[in-house]
């Protein structure tokens, strides 16, 4: 059965419900991990193996912002969800965040010390919050959410497959029609992506309409994405038929991850997106040199590996 709790955040960057005490750790796969493994395995090693830092960016802490002040939205009456009450929760949402490690340095510079000549240049927190608000105003071009009452926002679906892999991820929110309809909804601040990029952008989707079927026995009638930068919308119909073959594309995906990690063999995959990569200098590619296979740190995780493990 699939369970559904508050977040913790996972150290691999996913979210996970606290464990029992006397759970077992235990890999498993979540939509953003799996993107990683097909963008470049080198990446999912660093990021889920090794777990090294990561700076944050103005634009993913917007996001986050942006995404606690619309699932606070809907702790409020119905009627009173309206604009004015989504920007009065923008302060609490940013108390709340702002004492983050690492979100104080983003702000280090002020916008005015430099932006008009280097477009790299921090914002001020004025301005970067001003930015987050017509985000979250953009958000009312696209739905009336005093008309919508979800069944749950951020909420962690998971199921195990026969085969055993363990599939996880959170869901921003999850609409459930009268008549037993599932809606999934994802909100992305950025614009919505040329049609050509339109499946990468479902993956996602298909991984929670997978979960969701598999635990619940219902086809999502509708995957939906809304794109807060430009107030666009991206919809989607699956079929179970299509599920099914999802279900073994991630099957194959988690196949040649654990493949990788039996061996330590993670390749370097180099792409337009290596720019925005913080690990380029330990990268092939890029003329760096990996540290060592983490043997020890893949087997206390549950992973199995070939690989020698020192015995404590």
């Amino acid at each position: 059965m699939t369970a559904m709790v508050q977040t913790d955040p996972l150290s691999d960057g996913s979210a996970v419900a606290p464990a029992e005490p006397s759970a077992p750790r235990r890999p498993s796969l979540s939509p953003s991990r799996a993107a990683d493994f097909k963008t470049c395995p080198l990446l999912y090693r660093f990021r889920t193996i090794d777990r090294l830092p990561e700076r944050k960016s103005l634009a993913a802490v917007r996001g986050t912002l942006v995404h606690s002040v619309l699932e606070r939205l809907y702790d409020l009456p119905a009627a009173r969800r309206t604009p004015e009450s989504a920007l009065e929760l923008l302060e609490p949402a940013w108390a709340d965040l702002r004492d983050e490690p690492g979100v104080a340095e983003l702000f280090a510079t002020a916008q005015a010390e430099g932006a008009e000549t280097d477009a790299n240049a921090p914002e001020s927190v004025e301005a970067w919050l001003a930015s987050a608000g017509k985000l979250v105003e953009k958000y009312f071009a696209l739905e009336d959410p005093r008309r919508i009452q979800p069944e749950g926002r951020e909420q962690l679906v998971e199921v195990t497959l026969p085969d055993g892999l363990l599939l996880r991820g959170y869901v921003d929110r999850l609409d459930v029609a009268p008549n037993g309809a599932l809606r999934v909804v994802d909100y992305k601040t950025g614009s919505m992506p040329r049609e050509a990029f339109e499946s990468k952008a479902l993956f996602q989707m298909k991984f929670y309409a997978l979960v969701l079927w598999r635990t619940r026995g219902v086809v999502a009638a509708q995957l939906k994405l809304l794109y807060l930068g430009d107030g666009d919308a991206l919809t989607y119909a699956p079929e179970e038929a299509e599920l099914v073959r999802f279900e073994r594309t991630l099957l194959a995906i988690w196949s040649a991850i654990e493949r990788a990690v039996a061996t330590g063999e993670f390749r370097p995959n180099k792409t337009r997106l290596c720019g925005w990569c913080d690990h380029q200098a330990l990268c092939p590619s890029w003329g760096g040199t990996p540290p060592p296979f983490p043997a020890e740190a893949a087997a206390a995780a549950g992973w199995r590996t070939t690989l020698p493990v020192t015995q404590a």
